[in-house]
């Protein structure tokens, strides 16, 4: 299982560096430092950090097929969220939903929530649609969107495989990662009573 883990967070910095050189060698709407933008973008803001990390933990726990179905659907909504966004489309409330998600999915570490896959997917993807929204909200002026969304996808993909990793080394201590749940959470209230 260690390897497994260890394949999983290797995986996820060897995309993440190959996309940055790759960003490098195209030309065009400053792609580079569009790659870049996207690929700090989730780190920078502690909501949006600690949802996509949450995301990890909480697919570890429920193991299985969602272990990468959860993931998964939540990069992929979160790409339609900030193409929508990006086109115009934004909707109402997305900073509420994207604390509303920190709030919820440390609540569902805490209690070790198991909805069912679909019923999991379906709100996971639900909060990457915000989350997406406000990337695609914040495009910096000039930069390509396609490197961009590659470089918070990318990014995303490795806070979820971090979450993961953290959630599967910790599993023999159920009542830490639920602590961990619960201090997401209580940080998610914090966001929104500031």
């Amino acid at each position: 299982m260690r390897t497994k883990l260890l394949t999983i967070a290797t995986a996820a910095a060897a995309a993440t560096a190959t996309a940055s050189t790759e960003a490098l060698a195209h030309t065009g709407h400053n792609v580079a430092f569009a790659m870049h933008d996207g690929l700090v973008h989730p780190l920078a803001g502690a909501d949006h950090l600690l949802a996509m990390l949450a995301v990890g933990i909480w697919a570890a726990q429920l193991g299985g097929r969602a272990l990468l179905a959860l993931p998964a659907a939540f990069v992929a909504a979160m790409v339609v969220g900030a193409l929508t966004a990006h086109s115009g489309l934004a909707t109402g409330g997305i900073e509420l939903a994207i604390v509303g998600s920190v709030i919820v999915l440390g609540a569902a570490i805490a209690l070790k929530l198991d909805l069912g896959l679909a019923t999991s997917i379906a709100v996971t993807a639900l909060f990457a649609l915000a989350h997406g929204q406000a990337h695609g909200l914040e495009v910096p002026a000039g930069a390509g969107i396609a490197a961009y969304v590659g470089g918070f996808a990318i990014a995303t993909a490795a806070l979820h495989a971090s979450g993961i990793v953290a959630g599967r080394l910790l599993s023999r201590a159920p009542a830490l990662v639920r602590t961990l749940g619960v201090a997401i959470s209580a940080a998610g209230i914090a966001m929104a009573s500031a």
